[in-house]
């Protein structure tokens, strides 16, 4: 296994980011360096709500995964106490969006993050922030 303390960045990409949720939802790890992280999710039939929409809770689930990753880029392990989504519009089955992490205020025991989700054209679909908890 990896340690977060010796490999922070390699326990972000495989603990965190290959977790049992994002695995069964297909997000995947794309980039994972200090303070940041990138993560995406090609949008299926699946992912889609009533409206033939991505549901908003893949899209959280898509956020918060980036949000995850980044916090614990750092080397200290650490939680969410609360994550705040804005939507701005929907995607469809087929397409891919993306989420980036990173930090707007990092304190000793807190941290406060942005994610910006977005298409593979960049246009902005969602943006969420997240405060972390640190156990420094």
């Amino acid at each position: 296994m990896v340690d977060i303390a010796t490999d922070p960045i390699g326990y972000s990409r495989k603990v965190i980011g290959e977790d049992p949720l994002s695995t069964l939802l297909g997000i995947r790890v794309e980039e994972v360096r200090e303070s940041y992280a990138r993560a995406s999710l090609a949008i299926k039939e699946q992912h889609c709500n009533f409206a033939k929409r991505a549901h908003g809770g893949v899209l959280f689930s898509l956020a918060d995964q980036a949000f995850a990753m980044a916090v614990h880029s750092r080397g200290i392990k650490g939680f969410a106490l609360e994550i705040k989504i804005n939507y701005f519009q929907g995607v469809e089955a087929g397409e891919t969006v993306y989420a980036e992490a990173t930090p707007m205020d990092i304190r000793t025991r807190v941290s406060l993050w942005q994610i910006d989700l977005t298409t593979e054209s960049g246009e902005r679909i969602a943006t969420a922030q997240g405060l972390a908890y640190l156990l420094a």
